[in-house]
């Protein structure tokens, strides 16, 4: 097996100054040997001189790959159309990522489609042939050629997901003040056998460093996602309020839906939105006095509402979901003070995951923290809404807001909250408000002349703001460097 730590100082020693990873590619060897051989040379002394340095490079995706086997989309979709045309629906079904590869083969004129053609709509060529220019040019970054490839052309392919932009880490290596082409590894203890028989006398001794503090224990760091909560929760504390309990992340539609208003055939309901459980799909065990009167008042209406009016489902109450906020827990939470013989005025908050069914982007994942507040009282009106709003972003440092109207199907009034960023020079939403709805309130037994006010925010985008972050995807997720974990500061809110 070669000794790499030879081979890096003779390259080191022709060339001046070597880059692990171009080194790497040029030897066929893994990268990892290499810096095995760096580090290695590094407890000898100052052989060499190290600099880490970052790489970024495009790699081809599982469909960029695909792409350069088969052609691209746009080249497949016009390959598969004969010149007497093809029926629009037989195209489709012959063509694997149709969608795409047509509307790509539209734009680029290569085909058009007859609407108004016997037997329904048919696609016929435009030319009579064409330049797979995708191909091409993905088959130039799989082999590490960017000539002639327009950053428009790159921005494109990321776009397509064809290519991915990849960091890799390596090392810029030059001599040293000691550097030496022969390796000789440095005796690190004096033995009775280098003594008796005096080869210690030719030996070389590493050189003990008897300052040295030692290896420091390995310790956690907080998360900036964790060190804003912390600030958000002293607020509420600060405030007086009473954190909620919030550790299940598994709700029945019954309470993360129906308590709250939202009738049984909402947009919010569908798959699309909504993480369903399939195991178990379903709940139990509730309370079934107020469940009738939910179903009651979402059907044909109750206390003074004339409700949705269709016909309730039990199995639709029953599914379990992936909770979409922590409002089921405030209605649990209601619904136990409802239950007390005498009421007692309260104020909630709570701060902890929840999941919706989301499109990833920078600013938006399938799970994110939701922070909620909410006041029940005697006679509380909007005015009281506003005001608490204020106290609470005041404490955060936040003191331009606006308020404007909103729907929600469990709050009426509603407003958006808005406050003017300072770097941004614009109004931007902070949160969402309003006061429960009577629909809501009075099936659990709530006190007519009793009001619920609340509002709610996310934990990621202040985070985001706060420690300059723009992708969401770069605060939390397997994508997270852990030294941005390590180094970021404590938080502070300018109060």
């Amino acid at each position: 097996m070669a000794d790499y730590r030879e081979v890096l100082l003779e390259e080191v020693n022709n060339t001046g100054e070597v880059d692990t990873l171009v080194l790497a590619k040029k030897l066929g060897v893994d990268h990892q040997v290499l810096v095995g051989a760096v580090k290695s040379l590094q407890s000898l002394g100052d052989i060499l001189s190290v600099e880490q340095v970052q790489t970024k490079f495009l790699q081809l995706t599982e469909e960029g790959l695909s792409v350069v086997a088969n052609g691209s989309h746009e080249a497949v979709v016009f390959q598969k159309v004969p010149k007497e045309g093809i029926p629009q629906g037989d195209l489709m079904k012959a063509v694997p990522n149709f969608k795409v590869g047509f509307s790509k083969a539209m734009s680029a004129g290569w085909i058009r489609m007859d609407k108004a053609a016997e037997g329904g709509p048919r696609v016929f060529r435009k030319v009579d042939s064409i330049e797979d220019t995708v191909q091409k040019c993905l088959l130039k970054i799989q082999n590490l050629s960017l000539d002639g490839i327009t950053d428009s052309a790159k921005a494109e392919y990321k776009k397509r997901k064809l290519i991915a932009e990849v960091k890799e880490t390596g090392y810029r290596l030059k001599k040293g003040a000691n550097f030496t082409l022969t390796v000789e590894k440095r005796e690190v203890d004096l033995t009775p056998a280098m003594i008796q028989s005096g080869s210690w006398k030719t030996k070389q001794f590493k050189p003990y460093n008897f300052d040295a503090l030692g290896v420091p224990p390995e310790r956690g760091h907080l998360h900036p996602l964790l060190k804003v909560r912390t600030q958000y929760r002293q607020i509420f504390l600060e405030m007086g309020f009473t954190e909620m309990p919030t550790n299940n992340f598994i709700e029945s539609s019954f309470w993360n839906f129906d308590t709250l208003f939202v009738p049984q055939k909402h947009p919010a309901r569908d798959s699309q939105d909504t993480f369903f459980i399939s195991d178990p799909s379903t709940a139990s065990a509730f309370p079934m006095d107020y469940l009738q009167k939910v179903a009651k008042v979402h059907s044909t209406g109750d206390f003074g509402s004339t409700g949705y009016g269709y016909e309730w489902q039990m199995e639709e109450t029953e599914k379990n979901v992936l909770r979409t906020h922590t409002t089921p827990v405030s209605a649990r939470m209601l619904y136990k003070l409802a239950q007390q013989e005498t009421f007692k005025p309260v104020k909630y908050f709570s701060i902890d995951r929840v999941f919706r069914n989301e499109n990833l982007d920078a600013t938006h994942l399938a799970e994110f923290h939701q922070i909620e507040g909410m006041v029940a009282d005697r006679g509380l009106t909007l005015g009281d809404l506003m005001g608490v709003i204020h106290e609470f972003f005041m404490k955060l440092g936040i003191k331009k807001l606006r308020f404007k109207p909103a729907y929600n199907p469990y709050t009426e009034p509603s407003m958006e909250i808005f406050s003017y960023h300072e770097g941004l020079q614009k109004w931007v939403e902070v949160g969402n408000s309003g006061v429960f709805r009577p629909e809501m309130l009075l099936p659990m037994g709530m006190p007519e002349d009793v009001s619920v006010i609340a509002w709610g925010l996310s934990l990621e985008r202040p985070t985001m703001i706060k420690y300059g972050i723009n992708n969401i995807r770069d605060l939390i997720g397997p994508k997270v460097n852990l030294q941005m974990v390590y180094d970021n500061p404590l938080c502070r809110l300018d109060k």
